[in-house]
């Protein structure tokens, strides 16, 4: 398993705990730094602000050969609704070289739709996966929500799949998802739950009260083991071997750093046994922010 950037937070104000985004000198930083250091894989979208092009930026620095890391890129959400499938080549076509042209770039490594419920769409996925025929693009796929979507990924076979997985959202490991031997390249997301992971227990907001009492049993298991939130959250997701990737994302260098040393640590496998017998069915509306009723 590899560690990929995630680049939400260069954009847009990401995640529960109201973090800023960096400005542009110190995203290439980061992006700098994570590449030095072995992180060969970055994800971005579309509708991250103006994140594409600062990786843009980034990437007209030629601090590191093109060839030598990968770029996937989600499509606009929602992009092809009641638009006649005739059409839906031409309007992905023209998405992706917007895409490039922000990136400066002449291909993706992965492309893949943001909104999960296409992944039921033949048709759009058709269309979709056209695009590697122009060279534009090496993969595609889509990010999924829930289980039954993955499941329907994987039926057909996608190059591609994102998906939400972390210490308290193990719906895709207890339905044997993650132990499937299929070619789709795998990598998970939210290993810190859009921050929730790393809040104090005061600072939850009314909307997730019911987030408190686990956080306060994870901080119990924190001490018993002498191990940080972030340590547990990362090594939990590093456990399965059929990711491929763990997407993460960073406001600072330091968290960078901080979140490279904990994923190059060794694991504890009774930590990660501990891990999966007291969190193993948390409910829905905790652990996926789509669900939060945000106050």
């Amino acid at each position: 398993m590899q560690l990929c950037l995630g680049t939400a937070q260069f954009g847009m104000n990401y995640g529960i705990r109201g973090q800023k985004k960096p400005d542009l000198s110190e995203c290439i930083e980061i992006l700098d730094f994570a590449t030095a250091s072995g992180i060969t894989i970055i994800d971005t979208a579309a509708s991250y602000g103006n994140a594409e092009e600062i990786i843009g930026e980034f990437l007209s620095k030629r601090t590191i050969a093109r060839n030598k890391i990968r770029i996937g890129s989600k499509v606009t959400p929602n992009i092809l609704d009641d638009i006649n499938p005739e059409k839906y080549y031409d309007i992905l076509k023209k998405q992706l070289e917007l895409s490039l042209k922000k990136l400066k770039t002449d291909y993706l490594d992965y492309f893949i739709f943001h909104s999960a419920r296409y992944v039921f769409n033949p048709l759009m996925l058709e269309a979709l996966g056209k695009l590697k025929t122009d060279g534009l693009v090496l993969k595609t796929g889509v990010s999924v929500y829930e289980v039954n979507e993955a499941e329907y990924g994987y039926k057909n076979h996608l190059d591609f799949m994102q998906m939400p997985f972390s210490i308290f959202d193990q719906r895709m490991a207890r339905c044997g998802i993650l132990e499937d031997t299929f070619q789709t390249e795998i990598h998970t997301r939210s290993a810190f739950i859009q921050g929730l992971i790393t809040m104090n227990e005061d600072a939850i907001p009314p909307y997730l009260s019911k987030a408190k009492p686990i956080i306060r049993k994870l901080d119990n298991i924190c001490r018993e083991y002498g191990i940080s939130r972030v340590e547990i959250a990362l090594q939990y997701v590093k456990k399965f071997n059929n990711i491929d990737a763990l997407t993460f994302g960073v406001d600072n260098i330091e968290q960078l750093k901080e979140n490279i040393d904990y994923f190059n640590k060794d694991s504890d496998n009774k930590l990660i046994a501990h891990i999966e017998n007291e969190f193993s069915d948390i409910e829905a509306e905790i652990v996926m922010p789509s669900l939060w009723h945000k106050q």
